[in-house]
């Protein structure tokens, strides 16, 4: 099993929501997040003043996929995410050692 963590623009969660499910995805989670990379914060006028916002807000996706599925995740992802302006975000894949299902009790593949 693998767990992707994605960090994406907030506007893009529908699109990225809406691909995986083309794909089959029934389950994520989701996290707002602020965090900075290349981007280095922007700045914003409030009320005549200029303010430098150091973190950008972000939405974290966390979604934990059998093997044979991971790349062609991480690819729908990255696709549907993509705006190809700095910022976009990042993905990352790791191995998942395992999975249980509270209600159930199932494990492994079957608890995803």
């Amino acid at each position: 099993m693998k767990f992707i963590i994605a960090v994406i623009q907030p506007f893009k969660l529908d699109d990225v929501r809406e691909a995986l499910a083309e794909l089959g995805i029934q389950g994520m989670t989701t996290t707002e997040v602020r965090g900075f990379g290349r981007q280095k914060g922007h700045k914003e006028i409030y009320r005549g003043s200029e303010y430098s916002i150091n973190y950008v807000p972000k939405i974290k996706l966390e979604i934990a996929v059998p093997d044979d599925l991971a790349d062609r995740v991480a690819e729908v992802v990255r696709e549907s995410a993509h705006t190809g302006n700095i910022g976009d975000g990042k993905i990352f894949v790791l191995d998942l050692e395992s999975a249980v299902r509270v209600r159930t009790g199932e494990s492994g593949t079957e608890a995803l």
